[in-house]
């Protein structure tokens, strides 16, 4: 569904597409999803969970702040180094859910979730005294998940622009956060 998102925007990622390059029958798309709004809910679901697994695993090894740190590029530079596909699934996902209460209700549970288990794995640091946090742990990951929504967008909108000084910047705004 992802590279189908990636490849023709949410209006045109059929069951029909998806089921071809997956390799299964619309039938069974049909049967395990009901709709393509819930496959589309589905796959960003199973990202974020995947991509959190990651990080949070880079974080429970990490000696100091600048590991916790590190985990999170290296989550966030997996996700953008893998091509357009899963953050132009996510800002399609976006854009639909702001005329699809279902979808937006599935996005903000999502969020929440996501930020909730960040948000633990740095209190968690905190409290082994590895990260010292300047702020609430929630607020942390709501300040880091924002600074890499902003990088996301400018990749997105601007591809041909150099984002390593961008991300060395937030790199300094993230480390400030963290130490």
């Amino acid at each position: 569904m992802r590279a189908s998102v990636a490849a023709r925007g949410i209006a045109g990622a059929t069951f029909d597409h998806v089921a071809q390059q997956a390799g299964v029958s619309r039938g069974l798309l049909h049967y395990y999803f009901g709709t393509k709004e819930r496959l589309l809910v589905e796959a960003v679901r199973r990202e974020s969970e995947v991509r959190l697994e990651r990080i949070e695993e880079g974080i429970e090894g990490a000696a100091d702040a600048e590991d916790v740190l590190a985990a999170l590029v290296h989550g966030f530079e997996d996700f953008l180094g893998e091509g357009p596909s899963a953050p132009v699934m996510l800002y399609e996902m976006l854009t639909l859910a702001q005329r699809n209460d279902e979808i937006a209700e599935e996005l903000a549970n999502l969020g929440r979730r996501t930020r909730a288990h960040l948000s633990d794995a740095l209190a968690r640091k905190r409290g082994t005294g590895v990260l010292a946090l300047r702020v609430d742990p929630e607020l942390a990951a709501l300040f880091l998940f924002a600074l890499a929504d902003g990088v996301m967008v400018r990749r997105l909108s601007e591809p041909e622009i150099d984002i390593g000084p961008l991300i060395e910047q937030a790199i300094v705004a993230a480390r400030a956060v963290l130490s």
